[in-house]
């Protein structure tokens, strides 16, 4: 389980741009994302009101898989805009408080349960 830590004082204007484009998040309607396997953890530090961008790796249409959020904490990080940019999915989170969240991503089948692999990022906003 390979681990990167980053220290975020500011993203890069033109990937925000782009990504802030996009069309606000939908509802979610589909069941929740079980169990996640063993996968990438990334430590990221941010100061409060400041954007944390998640980049995952796009998938084909043709799989079915699609990366769904797992597990988030709100109160700390909220989801400011998606968007796929190339042959990657880009997610920007607002950091709207103190403390400390834990965003996972699960890559399922459709709106299955079953996770395939998965992506955390442990996120302190100071």
């Amino acid at each position: 389980m390979p681990k990167t830590t980053l220290h975020i004082t500011a993203l890069i204007p033109v990937l925000v741009s782009i990504v802030l484009l996009a069309v606000t998040p939908a509802g979610a309607s589909a069941p929740p994302v079980g169990p996640l396997p063993p996968g990438q953890v990334t430590t990221v530090s941010a100061k409060r009101g400041t954007f944390v961008a998640v980049a995952l790796p796009a998938q084909t249409s043709s799989s079915g898989l699609v990366w769904r959020l797992a597990r988030g904490n709100p109160a700390i990080v909220r989801l400011v805009a998606e968007r796929s940019v190339g042959l990657t999915v880009v997610i920007v989170f607002k950091a709207v408080a103190r403390g400390k969240a834990t965003v996972a991503y699960g890559l399922t089948k459709g709106e299955s349960k079953k996770a395939y692999k998965s992506v955390t990022y442990k996120i302190t906003s100071s």
